[in-house]
């Protein structure tokens, strides 16, 4: 399989799929996407896709909008009327338990179905569902990576029982009395990360000794080498908005510490084998399978073409949502060229046609091809975003880290931190979509 993620800042990086940028990252307006079935029943031709810190709620406390604009997207009955999936990018429970809270949260019954945590496309990752995986996170994580499919899971914790004399920074917790390696853990083999953990100090120790050792910890550091294991990390969101003024450290912190200590070790970048959850191309595409599925359960046969993304984050949200509308539109586009080809081939016309290889990444042979054909993006007011900031024009002015927090094997693009439109809260945007869809809730 493939390493699956974002855009590759060089070229040993192995994030995915490289992405162009040559066509609009703004999405344009639809037309209305919605139609009467042969039964007569109402069908929604789009999809939408809601960010749950800082729109739906902030820390513990929900956001006043959010049940307002949830009323409009359930009929007398309590269904939805629209596809929705929640895209979030926390990582520290199980999708039920977040879909418990949300149902809470909007006064609405929420499936776990719908439901979408950073993590959730590890699923894909069948390569390592048998391989002895270390896990890095807080709250269930064992549990989560069982659910997701791995059958050998180590955590930080059992790491340290183990290997006692490895977690030294704090002296309250060193060994009181010499002791050994209690070696009765397999060698790891891979190593996932899936959101901050509590104790950073320990756990970045104890990751790097995985990777600067193989796994066999027992051992010195071996740092001539030029790979290391294979490494996934779920949510790169560097901050997050919860009940303070400011954002709040996130994942994607702890990953700038982890792979700064790596580089200044080696002399060499930390590589990735995937980066999962916004703005990842493949988290996009995940839920885009989760709307198609949804709207199949429902018995809407009507495509879903247009995605709507509503998020308060420019360097996730909106990032991403216009990286997979980018994506969208090259896939048309080469499926456009791809059918010209086919069309001179049949003809026996001479004249020389480029054709492209159909370069889809290898996750459509498992969720199959997009019936969506837009991802439109729309930014809230109350998150992470200040309307009172200004994204500078000219990119040789954001290139620096303390201006674009997007993840360091991001190439910086202003166009794709350029939301389609910008509301006040999520209830306007959902009024938005309608109006952009010319939908009325069926009675």
């Amino acid at each position: 399989m493939k390493a699956w993620g974002l855009v590759s800042r060089s070229a040993g990086s192995l994030v995915g799929r490289p992405a162009r940028f040559g066509s609009s990252a703004v999405p344009r307006r639809g037309t209305a996407a919605s139609c009467s079935s042969a039964s007569g029943t109402f069908e929604p031709g789009f999809g939408l896709l809601f960010d749950i810190d800082g729109v739906l709620v902030r820390g513990r406390t929900p956001i006043p909008a959010a049940k307002k604009a949830f009323q409009k997207l359930v009929d007398s009955k309590g269904r939805f009327v629209v596809p929705v999936v929640f895209v979030t990018n926390a990582g520290n429970c199980l999708r039920q338990k977040k879909a418990d809270q949300l149902s809470h949260i909007l006064g609405i019954p929420i499936s776990q179905d719908q439901v979408m945590m950073s993590h959730s496309p590890l699923k894909m990752f069948r390569k390592y569902q048998d391989k002895c995986v270390l896990v890095s996170g807080q709250g269930p994580v064992l549990d989560i990576a069982k659910n997701l499919g791995f059958t050998k899971v180590v955590s930080i914790d059992m790491l340290r029982e183990s290997f006692p004399l490895l977690d030294m920074v704090d002296h309250n917790r060193r060994p009181k009395l010499p002791s050994s390696p209690i070696v009765n853990l397999p060698k790891v083999e891979a190593v996932i990360l899936f959101g901050e953990p509590i104790r950073w100090e320990t756990n970045l120790q104890l990751i790097i000794d995985v990777l600067l050792t193989s796994g066999n910890l027992s051992n010195a550091y071996e740092t001539s080498h030029s790979s290391h294991l294979p490494l996934l990390a779920c949510n790169m969101d560097l901050m997050w908005m919860a009940e303070a003024q400011s954002p709040r450290f996130g994942h994607g912190t702890f990953m700038v510490c982890l792979e700064n200590i790596y580089k200044k070790i080696t002399g060499r970048d930390l590589k990735y084998e995937a980066l999962m959850g916004k703005p990842s191309e493949l988290t996009y595409h995940y839920a885009e399978y989760l709307i198609r599925e949804q709207a199949a359960e429902r018995g809407w046969r009507t495509p879903v073409r247009s995605l709507y993304a509503i998020g308060d984050n420019l360097m996730t949200d909106i990032y991403g949502a216009n990286l997979y509308n980018r994506y969208l539109e090259e896939r048309l586009a080469r499926k456009s060229t791809k059918a010209v080809a086919q069309v001179v081939a049949a003809t026996g016309a001479t004249t020389p046609v480029r054709q492209e290889v159909d370069a889809d990444s290898a996750w459509e042979s498992e969720l199959a091809s997009p019936s969506a054909t837009s991802c439109k993006s729309i930014l809230v007011c109350t998150g992470v975003y200040n309307p009172h900031t200004e994204v500078p024009k000219d990119a040789s002015q954001c290139i620096k880290e303390t201006v674009f927090h997007g993840h360091r094997d991001f190439r910086f693009d202003p166009a794709l931190v350029e939301p389609g439109n910008v509301v006040q809260d999520v209830d306007a945007a959902v009024e938005l979509v309608f109006k952009m869809e010319k939908f009325s809730t069926p009675v």
